[in-house]
């Protein structure tokens, strides 16, 4: 496997070894060995998966205190546009965030550490999500950042008039909260 690290210290992209054929193609997703020796040390307790439509976003999400999350994640059909925002506050680079695209086409994977916020939006007629979590969710420690937020400006690469966003997202504070 290839590992692209990002401008922001600890989000990293994986690029597996897919092995295609006249059959189709095999690739490892997951072999705890093998991300370990990347610095990848997250041991995952759970396996989620999401089926979205062009123009959803989901997000901006994190778990706070003893239930933070790492998320290793990936789609398995369609295409996203995946973002994660530093929320470490002794971080240099607090409030920056990072995007990148993760499709059925490319399979690569984005590990994101704990103290970050995450979303994506679903840049192909349908896209199913699937991710990996390192704790357990409690929904007592669950926060979030407006998607929207003018001081990250994010480009979710869906036109606005375009954009599905649950009730509970929209209404999210901006990230100057959390400072």
């Amino acid at each position: 496997m290839n590992i692209i690290k990002t401008p922001i210290e600890g989000l990293l992209i994986i690029e597996p070894r897919v092995f295609k054929d006249a059959r189709g193609y095999f690739f490892e997703c997951y072999q705890e060995k093998s991300y370990h020796k990347v610095g990848i040390k997250a041991k995952f307790i759970q396996d989620n998966e999401a089926f979205s439509s062009y123009g959803v976003i989901r997000g901006l999400h994190f778990q706070q205190g003893e239930y933070a999350q790492a998320k290793l994640v990936r789609v398995i059909k369609g295409a996203v546009y995946d973002v994660a925002v530093d929320i470490r506050k002794n971080s240099s680079t607090f409030g920056q965030w990072f995007g990148t695209e993760l499709s059925e086409d490319n399979k690569k994977q984005f590990f994101i550490p704990r103290g970050f916020a995450h979303g994506y939006s679903v840049i192909s007629d349908t896209a199913i999500f699937s991710y990996k979590c390192d704790n357990d969710y409690n929904p007592k420690s669950e926060g979030g950042i407006n998607l929207n937020d003018k001081t990250l400006n994010i480009d979710w690469k869906i036109p606005i008039d375009k954009r599905i966003i649950s009730e509970k997202d929209i209404v999210l504070p901006d990230i100057n909260t959390l400072t």
